[in-house]
């Protein structure tokens, strides 16, 4: 409960500051907005400010006012004199009605499609945008407080470095590490009894004493915790290494003065989103040619997995994880995938280079059936996710 809770906090601002900037870019640009929804229909309840009386008026489930217009993302008719804000029952994402997002009422001047490709283009990326600036202000406030780093390759003079560990990383499935019960996360102290102080000198430990028993003393949470493994030669690395099966790194909290963090923040979210896309766009591509997947993909229930470990290894590694998923939330939506932004704003992109719009049946064939294939998807990881999780 307590990791479904903080996912489902994360996720809500996550998605509250993607479809704000939607929502403000689409106002600023003239363009009437129906519905700024947190969540997926149906609809709990929601608010509108009446705009003859300014007064805020409570909505519960569906509702009627004064004004005709197609709301909620269902696309059904309601009557709204202004903008709903909507907190809806499937609590997985969010969204934002634009009155004519979908190709209608062009000849209005509030509608989407009524204006210059430019400001469409602009309205679509906002969202993308927006979660790279949290992801930004998120980092910054880390570095304020401290934000865990691998400090190996660390070599700045403004930085303020804490104590080190050694942090678990990954641990490779069917692994010595991983029948023996070790986690991300854990901080390794002791092996058989001798302390370890870095990466280097616990990965010579391990390959000196070959197949021996090891007795590994880790720190989870709050909690010290013993685990017994036998380092084995496994088959993937094709070598007579003795190993764990761990990935691990020499972890430290790193903080800035308060007038270098913000910087420091924005420069990290920057390179961070230009790695994952290039990552991303690798992923894809080894798809494409049929190498698989190089990298594990997780679904919902991995990510709020993962969140959970995270939140209870303290509000610092928090921070930093919700501010690597917004950098992975803009990059996953910044693809030219259809029913994606990124999808979106290259139809956008290639009406402007023309000057010729795509026809529209062809543009909504498109954004449906990359839909369909991403909740396909997204149903095979999650499927993935929950066997792995119970295994």
């Amino acid at each position: 409960m307590f990791t479904l809770i903080i996912f489902l906090i994360i996720l809500s601002i996550l998605v509250i500051a993607h479809e704000a900037g939607h929502f403000i870019t689409a106002r600023k640009a003239g363009m009437r907005v129906f519905e700024f929804g947190l969540g997926f229909p149906p609809r709990a309840f929601g608010f509108y400010r009446d705009p003859k009386t300014k007064k805020w008026i409570f909505v519960k489930g569906r509702g009627k006012s004064s004004l005709k217009q197609t709301v909620g993302g269902d696309g059904t008719t309601e009557e709204f004199p202004d903008t709903l804000y909507s907190v809806n029952w499937l609590p997985l994402g969010g969204f934002v009605k634009i009155k004519g997002e979908n190709g209608e009422n062009p000849e209005d001047k509030d509608s989407f499609g009524h204006h210059k490709a430019w400001k469409r283009f602009m309205v679509v990326v906002a969202g993308v945008t927006m979660n790279v600036i949290l992801a930004g202000v998120l980092l910054g406030f880390g570095f304020m407080i401290g934000l865990p780093a691998d400090i190996s390759g660390l070599n700045d003079s403004q930085a303020i470095v804490g104590p080190s560990e050694v942090v678990i990383q990954e641990v490779a499935k069917d692994s010595p590490a991983d029948a023996a019960g070790i986690e991300f996360g854990d901080r390794v102290l002791f092996i058989n009894g001798e302390k370890i102080a870095n990466t280097e000198k616990m990965v010579n430990f391990i390959r000196e004493k070959g197949g021996i028993e090891m007795e590994i003393l880790v720190r989870r949470a709050n909690k010290e915790m013993t685990f017994k493994a036998t380092p084995s030669i496994l088959a993937k690395h094709n070598d007579n290494i003795f190993r764990l099966g761990i990935t691990s790194a020499d972890v430290a909290m790193v903080r800035f003065p308060w007038y270098v963090a913000l910087y420091k923040g924005f420069v990290a979210a920057f390179f961070g989103f230009i790695n994952m896309f290039i990552l991303f766009i690798e992923v894809i591509k080894n798809l494409v040619l049929g190498k698989g997947l190089a990298y594990d993909v997780s679904g919902p229930v991995g990510i709020a997995s993962f969140v959970g470990q995270s939140a209870r290894m303290g509000i610092n590694y928090l921070i930093n994880t919700t501010a690597m998923l917004s950098l992975t939330l803009a990059v996953i939506n910044i693809l030219p995938i259809p029913a994606l932004d990124g999808g979106r704003a290259f139809f956008i992109l290639i009406e402007g280079i023309t000057l010729r719009a795509i026809p529209l049946k062809y543009e909504q064939l498109a954004h449906t059936i990359g839909f369909a294939l991403l909740m396909l998807l997204i149903i095979v990881v999650t499927v993935k996710d929950i066997f792995s999780l119970a295994g």
